[in-house]
């Protein structure tokens, strides 16, 4: 089991090792926060960066946001990945716009009731935005955890309840000590304490490890499935079309679209399922847009 100073440690160290996120600066919004959180949705922090610093030199507010065509937005997201995002993006900040008087609210319920927003983006938005007490747990932390506390290698498959109670038990009573736990333990997990090479003589809690207490077990319990590979899947087809339509500044025509891709049947599936998403809307002439409302 860890010492009682768990949280003390890690954030002794985050003082000092905290990577210079530019939505981490005491300047932000609320708003940035929100916007680097829906960018940080599966994907890595290097891409995300000259992307969120573009999005909010471009719209600094959700009405800015709000105030512009879902288009835009889906055109702005480039190919940070999984552009839905961008369209819930555009939608949370209509919604902020018409329920908050353009304010990002604070609270989790209100949170919540945003398009995009489940319960790690609530949380997460709760706590480094607004300094709230709430446990927020992405993949990193559940590694530390894991190690940490419980003396497995990997967490297993994620379980909200039990992951949030997990994390909850550990955070410290102060809003301003959680606040800087939540963003050490990610930190630890995204620098340290890695999946696969775990930099363990440089970890400020290794003392109180479990994991290595046990003398690094291997984890034998059940784990998450792996994604299909990325080339020559429906994934790789949605991206070359969301390519075209973003370059686009009209519809792209249904005999362009058939040179994307070789199977036919493939990207007739990719066009179907980007229609249905709202990433694109056909038009009468067989080719497809970005939605522009």
């Amino acid at each position: 089991m860890p010492t009682p100073d768990l949280a003390g440690a890690l954030n002794e160290w985050f003082a000092d090792a905290a990577r210079p996120l530019p939505w981490r600066a005491a300047e932000v919004s609320p708003w940035a926060v929100l916007v680097s959180e829906f960018m940080l949705q599966q994907t890595q922090v290097a891409r995300v960066v000259p992307r969120w610093k573009a999005w909010i030199g471009r719209w600094p507010t959700p009405a800015a946001l709000a105030a512009e065509p879902p288009s835009e937005a889906v055109r702005a997201w480039d190919r940070l990945g999984y552009p839905r995002r961008a369209l819930w993006l555009h939608r949370a900040a209509v919604e902020i716009v018409e329920r908050h008087g353009g304010e990002v609210p604070a609270e989790l319920d209100d949170l919540l009731a945003l398009q995009g927003v489940g319960p790690y983006t609530a949380r997460a938005i709760a706590a480094f935005a607004f300094g709230r007490r709430h446990p927020v747990v992405d993949t990193n932390t559940r590694r530390v955890i894991a190690r940490a506390v419980l003396g497995q290698a990997q967490p297993g498959p994620p379980a909200t309840g039990r992951d949030l109670a997990a994390m909850g038990a550990l955070l410290p009573a102060s809003d301003a000590a959680a606040r800087a736990f939540n963003a050490a333990a990610m930190e630890l997990g995204a620098t340290v304490c890695t999946a696969r090479t775990p930099s363990c003589d440089a970890c400020p809690i290794a003392a109180a490890c479990a994991w290595r207490a046990a003398g690094y077990p291997p984890y034998d319990g059940p784990r998450r499935a792996v994604q299909g590979r990325f080339e020559g899947s429906d994934r790789q087809v949605r991206g070359l079309v969301m390519r075209e339509l973003r370059a686009a500044h009209r519809p792209v025509h249904a005999g362009e679209l058939a040179t994307l891709w070789p199977d036919a049947a493939q990207l007739e599936r990719a066009l179907g399922g980007l229609v249905a998403d709202g990433l694109a809307v056909a038009d009468a002439g067989g080719g497809l847009r970005l939605p522009d409302a």
